[in-house]
């Protein structure tokens, strides 16, 4: 049965056509769906019984089931939800004062290999299907009975190996008849697969796009990120500069800090040298360490000196606050758990 939410609104008018159905019913579908965030076909009221028995018989709602849900002491909360074949991803809620950012994954399993992140030690299963990355954000607003304002795709998964579902999920998100969440305040994480931020850059959804540099030399980056080998760094601000370039929009560049790796005055030299006169901000992530990982975090002075090193000499750097370390929510730190 196919997923009902893995249609953007323009698809989904198509659907209703070849069900025989006016284009103007897919409308009121998907505000059921996204507005009103129902869980059965029943609740859409508007519409007569009989399109009710054809949209169940045709669709499923992809409504996730709550397998665990942690609570942090800062007020983070993880999530594992059961996608509904036997596989389980994590999603993580974060509070701010300006909202609520809902971290999503897009793929069960990565294929990347980072040496930092925890889904490095599990398998690649599948792609997440567009519809079952937005039951994400919706089975944590049912939940919690709120709305989400900000989402980053920064869970499990490379964003850009899952490119289609990815994008056609951020339409879903953005469209102003259904979650309507700007597109600016929805950011999209990746490891640096070249080839898709060229595509990207030409998709006019005016997104954040997050590169995870975390070096600033190939042999440093490639024993950090196999994908350097494929892509390396010069390859990587290239394709960057081209996506600022097209889109006028800043990158962030995120940078794990490893003790004794990556966080000396050296280290921050190169990385000025790298982004000079790019529009762009350094995000730049204390490591968290990981079962069987390489790299420790990096001291808290090495870190404020590396921050302020690149503030002194033209780089807007930030460090990340830390969200949902005791729950093992915070970056690097998800990973695709059993069922059961």
């Amino acid at each position: 049965m196919k997923n009902i939410k893995d249609y953007n609104i323009e698809e989904l008018k198509q659907e209703f056509v070849e069900l025989g159905e006016k284009p103007y019913r897919a409308e009121q579908v998907f505000k059921w769906i996204y507005q009103d965030n129902v869980t059965s076909f029943d609740e859409m009221t508007n519409l007569s019984l009989d399109l009710r028995e054809k949209l169940k018989q045709n669709y499923s709602l992809c409504i996730y089931k709550i397998l665990r849900k942690q609570v942090a002491s800062d007020g983070t909360m993880k999530y594992l939800f059961d996608v509904l074949d036997g596989n389980a991803i994590e999603t993580v809620l974060m509070k701010y004062h300006h909202g609520y950012s809902l971290c999503v994954s897009s793929q069960i399993g990565c294929k990347m290999g980072c040496k930092f992140c925890a889904s490095t030690g599990i398998a690649f299963i599948r792609n997440l299907t567009s519809g079952e990355i937005v039951e994400e954000l919706l089975a944590v607003q049912r939940d919690e009975n709120i709305k989400i304002s900000n989402v980053v795709f920064m869970g499990i998964g490379e964003p850009l190996d899952n490119y289609d579902n990815v994008v056609n999920a951020i339409r879903i998100m953005n469209n102003q008849k259904g979650i309507n969440i700007g597109a600016r305040h929805i950011s999209i994480s990746t490891s640096g697969l070249v080839p898709n931020i060229y595509k990207l850059a030409d998709e006019n959804i005016q997104c954040t796009l997050s590169i995870s540099l975390h070096a600033t030399t190939d042999e440093k980056r490639s024993k950090m990120m196999p994908v350097n080998n494929r892509y390396n760094i010069e390859e990587l601000i290239k394709a960057c500069k081209d996506y600022i370039n097209k889109t006028n929009r800043r990158i962030s560049f995120e940078y794990a800090l490893a003790k004794d790796n990556n966080d000396n005055l050296e280290d921050a030299k190169g990385l000025v040298k790298l982004l000079k006169g790019m529009i762009c901000h350094v995000n730049l992530i204390p490591i968290n360490k990981i079962e069987n990982g390489e790299f420790d975090k990096s001291s808290n002075e090495n870190i404020l000196k590396f921050r302020d090193y690149l503030n002194d000499h033209g780089i807007v750097a930030t460090v990340r606050r830390e969200l949902g370390s005791d729950i093992d929510a915070a970056c690097g730190q998800l990973r695709r758990k059993n069922l059961g």
